[in-house]
């Protein structure tokens, strides 16, 4: 059951940073819900190298989201 929710929360996330960032996106339900649980992942290893966050805690919403318009940005420049 938690592996459901974090999809879903990642195809939300990944969601609101295509909003944020307008235009022809490949990829369609599958690729926005794994850019939004990357986006997660990549913002709490970030956070926590910059000492943003403790050992034992993740990301946030603002900063999950953050981290998937920076993955999705790379992606575009990579499928074109």
């Amino acid at each position: 059951m938690a592996l459901l929710w974090i999809l879903f929360i990642g195809l939300i996330i990944g969601a609101v940073a295509k909003l944020i960032m307008p235009g022809k996106d490949p990829g369609g339900i599958l690729i926005t819900a794994a850019i939004g649980v990357a986006g997660s992942l990549v913002a709490t290893f970030i956070g926590k190298a910059l000492g943003l966050y403790e050992p034992d805690q993740a990301a946030g919403f603002i900063g999950a989201v953050i981290g998937s318009v920076l993955l999705l940005a790379g992606y575009r420049a990579i499928r074109g």
